[in-house]
């Protein structure tokens, strides 16, 4: 199964994809997390670090082929895929890639495109891959997502999100992608203004997956740097994305 967390930048597409991860953890799962957005937070929030991204990997390949480093009649696709591998971080609940961002300022195109490559050859070696897109629409109209089985969207009360969240929705339509399920996750939904926010919600068109409500205990990780795989499992944001989980995996 492929998840894939998309939305507006700062909704809270980085939690819901490091705590699906710390729920599959807990399984006997395969599990690969695939941090896509140029904007690498999906690390710090896993308590992983990363010494080398796709980005880097490519970068350095670019640089051993204009220098002759590379020999004659290898394989440069083949190369790349291997220096991928080794950039993989394992850890004994997952293994985590980063795509970062290469070329200083310059285009992310190249690197975003190559993660059709990468998830069609590792797809078979895991049993689940959580992908954290890159934030906005950019990586459906470049068909990065396109084989994902499962798109998340989440967002958070926000017009602005809520907008982002619906626009997903129509893209897909507009570009023909077929998920297998396509969902909306609510962050930071407050008590007293719920059905409000829920009603705006169904003006995306987008199915409900779940809620997630404000947590104080989430903003203090924030605050202090801590990694949000490190939450307690009593914690309501826990129970609420492994809930989430649990409804995806059963459908």
């Amino acid at each position: 199964m492929i998840i894939a967390v998309s939305g507006k930048g700062g909704t809270g597409k980085t939690l819901v994809s490091s705590l699906l991860i710390k729920a599959l953890s807990d399984t006997e799962q395969d599990i690969l997390a695939i941090d896509a957005d140029p904007d690498s937070n999906l690390p710090e929030a896993l308590g992983v670090d990363v010494n080398k991204t796709v980005g880097d990997v490519r970068e350095e390949l670019k640089e051993d082929t204009a220098k002759g480093r590379i020999p004659t009649g290898m394989n440069k696709w083949d190369i790349l895929d291997y220096r991928i591998m080794e950039s993989i971080v394992e850890t004994p609940k997952f293994d985590l890639l980063a795509m970062g961002r290469p070329e200083g300022s310059g285009c992310y195109c190249a690197v975003n495109n190559m993660l059709r490559r990468i998830i069609e050859n590792l797809s078979s070696n895991y049993d689940v891959i959580i992908i954290d897109t890159e934030a906005g629409l950019e990586h459906l109209s470049r068909r990065t997502t396109q084989n994902v089985d499962v798109m998340l969207v989440v967002t958070d009360k926000s017009k602005r999100g809520m907008l982002t969240a619906q626009r997903i929705g129509k893209l897909a339509d507009d570009l023909e992608i077929k998920f297998k399920e396509l969902y909306l996750i609510l962050n930071r939904v407050n008590t007293e203004n719920e059905e409000e926010i829920l009603g705006k919600a169904k003006e995306t068109g987008l199915e409900m997956a779940g809620v997630i409500f404000e947590d104080d205990e989430v903003t203090k990780f924030d605050i202090e740097g801590r990694p949000l795989v490190e939450l307690p499992n009593e914690s309501n944001t826990v129970k609420a994305v492994s809930g989430i989980l649990s409804r995806i995996r059963s459908n």
